[in-house]
């Protein structure tokens, strides 16, 4: 049955997730302009985008355990998945540059540095910007597989990040982030004995366990 399912993987394409991508940034954009988010529609644009970059990312980190404890192999839409991740942040970046901060650079600089929770959600985006811009086939063989897998190793840093930028977004012990911080920490510990074994020939995008 496995294999039947993994044949017909085989023959679908990946570049379909990159429009549901944009397809839900110009969704909830339109819920926002339209008045489905009030009171607050630029914070409510904020979180929907934050939360489907997390959930891009954590699909992305469940292929490689799905296919060694399932046999069921969907690689071949990771790269589509980690760079949708990587789209929905910088959707999310955008609408609290743009529309939060409404482009006041001292007062961007001033939370990055003071407030916690945007200082971690920054360093996570600046570690997806090198994986994004090598998760291509002609950077995959100028780096060389070794020296690229360890570049994208920075993902299982990452993640963790992603996952703490969104507990403190939320304030306080809230079940949602929770559950995302814990699928997340599951799955990087799945990954763990998988270390040592030798990377796909192809491996595609921003580095997902």
């Amino acid at each position: 049955m496995i294999q039947r399912i993994n044949q017909f993987v085989r023959r679908l394409p990946a570049w379909p997730i990159y429009l549901l991508a944009a397809a839900l940034i110009a969704w909830h954009f339109r819920q926002a302009l339209s008045g489905a988010y009030r009171p607050d529609p630029v914070r409510a644009l904020e979180w929907e985008y934050g939360r489907l970059a997390l959930q891009f990312l954590i699909a992305s980190l469940a292929l490689t355990p799905l296919k060694r404890f399932t046999g069921l192999n969907l690689m071949k839409f990771r790269r589509a998945l980690g760079l949708s991740a990587f789209f929905m942040a910088l959707a999310h970046l955008s609408v609290w540059l743009a529309l939060d901060m409404q482009g006041y650079v001292a007062q961007m600089l001033s939370d990055i540095v003071k407030r916690p929770f945007i200082t971690v959600g920054m360093a996570a985006l600046l570690m997806m910007l090198p994986l994004a811009a090598t998760s291509h086939d002609a950077m995959i063989r100028r780096l060389g597989g070794a020296r690229w897998r360890r570049l994208h190793r920075l993902v299982y840093a990452l993640a963790p990040l992603v996952a703490l930028h969104f507990i403190w977004v939320r304030k306080g012990w809230q079940i949602e982030p929770l559950v995302y911080a814990a699928i997340i920490l599951l799955l990087l510990a799945l990954r763990l004995p998988a270390q040592n074994r030798p990377a796909p020939r192809r491996p595609g995008n921003v580095r997902a366990a």
